[in-house]
């Protein structure tokens, strides 16, 4: 019985310890540690290839994307002529028709995931583009980082958790800087 309440006393006091350490010693801990924010839109706005690089994927996106258009609007088109003649149909000539659209459906649907799906022609594209301009940032990014000693730096264009941020840590002209893109 004697046990049980002096584990009771030492979790009550630990309850009361913990969240006592935790606001009180831990600040102290953080303070001394450098951030920087970069502001990754700003970045990529300002370097003329990751823009080339998007109008290409616009491009190609609005092209595959007629191509997929063209296969529903045909077999909407398909499906429309079917309502309008299925009562002077026999039933050989409606299973075949309806075969028919399902198919053009199916080409549709498997067309669009080939260009658009998650492993699609348009993502092998991003990533042949995009990803060697983001590694470049980043290494940019990394090399600041560690000159300056900074332990974290935040990108305050995807953070909505950031409310604001000083101008005077903000390095996104310096990362255009070191990328040889003056401002």
């Amino acid at each position: 019985m004697k046990n049980l309440i002096l584990i009771n006393k030492v979790k009550g006091m630990v309850k009361w310890f913990l969240p006592f350490y935790f606001f009180t010693f831990l600040p102290l801990n953080t303070s001394a540690q450098k951030y920087a924010l970069v502001d990754m839109d700003y970045i990529f706005k300002n370097i003329p290839a990751y823009e080339r690089a998007n109008e290409q994927l616009n491009q190609v996106s609005k092209k595959w994307q007629a191509e997929v258009d063209a296969l529903q609007i045909e077999a909407q088109t398909m499906y429309k002529n079917y309502q309008n003649e299925v009562v002077f149909l026999s039933q050989e000539q409606k299973k075949a028709r309806q075969e028919a659209i399902v198919e053009k459906e199916k080409e549709a649907a498997e067309l669009k995931k080939k260009y658009f799906g998650p492993q699609g022609e348009l993502f092998k594209k991003r990533t042949s583009l995009i990803t060697p301009i983001q590694e470049e940032i980043y290494t940019a990014v990394k090399d600041i980082a560690d000159l300056r000693g900074y332990q974290l730096v935040l990108d305050r264009a995807s953070d909505t958790g950031i409310i604001f941020g000083s101008p005077k840590i903000d390095i996104s002209n310096e990362v255009l800087s070191k990328l040889g893109y003056s401002n």
